[in-house]
Parts: structure tokens; sequence; C-alpha cells
């Protein structure tokens, strides 16, 4: 053990040595692999925090969650919705049908909603509001929380109270600050409605779509009904699935159950969509696994230039240092001596360049962070694979070095100039 510590601290020594004597060539050399850690790690790190912050984002239309909807979500330049558009939208009475012939379903709510309205407060006013008509259980599907006042009773659902939970950011808008909005009046439509309280500020989202809790008002269903149209309102109908039941199940359990509903024959096409949140997880998740390779590629192209350089600088190495390596190997050094204090030299100048590598993406993630309005953290994870990267390259372009140098005649190496 002691010896092994002893050969780690001077091939350790000799890579600072030759940085130190040698600036200009050695960092030639490293410029290859700072570059290719950096491609790939500031890929790799960006593309993971961008995953990780869509992914929550998914997850929090509803884990384990079925959109039932006369729309499908996939999308693409091939989407017919004039089949879609014939077909008939959710309807509230179709929850107890399905609550009783389901047994997957954990929660279920139905919910409407009404884009680019107008919310008035006294002389004031602000636009292009979401607002949502919801049921029951909806808040028990979706992840939100009441940061002043509070949320819907029972009662307030049964009644079709004229009252209403706001976002964080209108509440901001109207009332200066958000606290201040609980207890007051505002007009929608001209229909005048009590703030009962202002939702948790969750940030920017970046999905294009799903629910926008910062820029919303949320009504009880009884209560929008008498707002708005139902017709008109994209009604829709979540379900999420118990504990122990997978999306697959869940959703093959529902399909079977509206078919019942809606009286389809056995070859009649489905009429509605059941759209999986678990579905766009998986679609993200494809997605940035291209853009990695994409980094992979890059990188692995920066690497290659870079290990020959490293490789360059270990033949010289070896090539100065022949008589010293004779008078180690006269002396009793082994070839697996010689050879170990080589490739690990290597991999410790590769090191250094792949650390100046995660120092720049560290510094490119801190001034990208604000921007992009989520934050980006390198993983350990990640910080392992790069130090991983950098050994591995640097035994790779050491090992033919070092084999000259662990093979050579010890008279001979003595008597070389």
């Amino acid at each position: 053990m002691r010896k092994t510590f002893e050969i780690l601290a001077a091939s350790f020594r000799l890579a600072f040595q030759e940085l130190r004597n040698n600036k200009l060539r050695t960092f030639l050399s490293l410029f290859g692999v700072t570059i290719g850690i950096f491609c790939i790690i500031g890929v790799l790190t960006t593309v993971d925090s961008l995953e990780k912050n869509i992914q929550n984002e998914v997850k929090a239309l509803g884990t384990n969650t079925i959109y039932i909807d006369k729309w499908d979500y996939s999308g693409g330049a091939d989407y017919p919705w004039w089949k879609y558009v014939k077909r008939p939208n959710p309807k509230y009475e179709e929850m107890r049908l399905i609550r009783a012939k389901t047994n997957a379903v954990g929660y279920m709510a139905f919910t409407l909603n009404a884009g680019g309205q107008t919310v008035i407060y006294q002389a004031d006013q602000i636009e292009n509001v979401s607002v949502y008509g919801v049921s029951e259980e909806f808040n028990s599907i979706q992840s939100f929380e009441i940061q002043y006042g509070r949320y819907f009773t029972q009662s307030d659902f049964d009644r079709g109270n004229a009252t209403v939970v706001m976002g964080y950011d209108n509440a901001e808008k109207l009332f200066g600050r958000p606290e201040k909005a609980v207890g007051q009046q505002v007009t929608i439509r001209g229909k005048r409605m009590v703030v009962l309280g202002v939702i948790e500020k969750k940030g920017k989202s970046l999905l294009v779509s799903g629910w926008d809790f910062d820029n919303c008002v949320i009504l009880s269903y009884n209560f929008f009904r008498q707002v708005y149209d139902e017709k008109y309102s994209n009604p829709v109908i979540m379900v999420q699935g118990r504990e122990n039941v997978t999306p697959a199940a869940l959703k093959d359990e529902l399909k079977g159950t509206m078919r019942a509903i809606h009286r389809l024959s056995p070859t009649a096409e489905d009429d509605f969509a059941l759209n999986a949140i678990s579905d766009f997880s998986d679609a993200v998740t494809k997605l940035f696994s291209t853009v990695d390779f994409g980094g992979w590629l890059i990188g692995m192209l920066s690497l290659v230039v870079g290990a020959f350089g490293i490789a360059n600088i270990m033949f010289v190495t070896v090539r100065e240092r022949t008589p010293i390596i004779g008078l180690k190997k006269a002396i009793g050094a082994k070839k697996r001596t010689i050879l170990s204090e080589f490739l690990l030299e290597s991999a410790f100048i590769c090191i250094i360049g792949g650390v100046i590598g995660l120092l720049l993406v560290f510094i490119l993630a801190k001034i990208l962070s604000g921007p992009l309005h989520f934050d980006i953290s390198i993983s350990y994870s990640i910080l392992g694979l790069a130090i991983s990267i950098c050994i591995v390259i640097g035994i790779l372009a050491g090992i033919i070095p070092a084999t000259i140098a662990a093979r050579m005649d010890p008279v001979v190496a003595i008597r070389s100039k």
C-alpha cells in the first residue's frame, strides 16, 4: 500500500513538473481534452438540468394520471384534427359511471378552461388570464399550495358560491401585495366574486402547455357554469390511478369503461382520447437522449485530438527521462513500476485538462441559470463520468509511451543522451 502511494505521489509531482517546465506545449496538448470535456459535460449538464425541470413540470400535471379528452395530445404534422373535432366532449356526469365501473381509479376531477380573460378590481384590470373551472378532487391530483387564505370547501363546490382562488402573479398585479387579495371582490365577465385564497408562486413554466397556476383564476365547477358555456370550455376528465396501479393498467381499464359508457360496438373506433402523463415523460426522455448523443459525438472528436496531444507529451517525456528510467531499472525498479508511473502521470495530466473543462462548465452554468429561468447544476454522476473519461483517455494516450519506457534496457537507457 505504501509503495502504491509513493508511485501516486511521484506521478502527481512529475505531472505538475511537466506543466511548469513546458507550459506552452502542455497547454496546447491539454486544450483538446479541456474542449472535449467542456462539450460533453456542458451538453450533459444542460440537458440533464433541462430534462429534470421539464420532467418535474410533466409530473406536476398529475402523477399516474390520464386525461380523458376528445383531443389526442400527441400532435404531429399529420394531426387529424378534423376527426377529433367531431367527437363528443367529456361530460361531468360520466365521472360517476367511470368510478362505478373502474376499480383502478384513485382521484378524479372534471376541469374546464377559458383563456384570455380579463379580471377587474375597481379601476384596475389584468388581461390574458386563464380561468379554470374544477371539481372537488382537482387539488388532490395537482401539486399546488395555498399561500394566503384558503381553498374551496365542499360547500363552495356544492352551492357554486361566487368565490375564486387566484394565482400569485395575478394577485400581485391587481393588489400590489398578494396577501391583500384575500377577501376582495373581483369581476369576470360581469360577475362579481370573492377571492378566497392565493396560490403559492410556482415560477415560469418551460412547457408550452399545462397548468399556469401563477397566471390563473380557479372557480368551482358549478360556479364556472354560471359564467361560461361548458360546451366551449375544453372539458376534460382527469383520472389518477390508485397506488400500485401502473399507467398502462389504468389506461386499459379506462378504455373499456369509456367504450361501454359511449356504447361503442366492438368494431367501432374510439370517440375519445386517453392521454397519459407517462407518455409525455417517455417522449421527453427520448428527445433528450438524442441531444445527449450529439454532445457525446462533438466531445469525443475533441477528446481524440486531446488524446493525441497527451500521447505526444508522454513520448517527449519518455525521451527526456530515458537516463533516469535506466537508472531506476538499474537499481531494481520493475517494469510494472515504470509502467504505472507513466500511466498515472498521463492520467493526471488529462484530469487537469478535464478539471479546467469542468470549471468552464460550472462558470457557464451559473451565468445561464438566470436567463434560462431554471437552475443548471452538475450532478455527482456527471462529475464522476467526467473524471472517469479523463482517466480512460489518459491511460489510452499514455499506454504506448509507458510501455516503451517499461521495456527499456537499463544500460542502453543510462548511456543515452
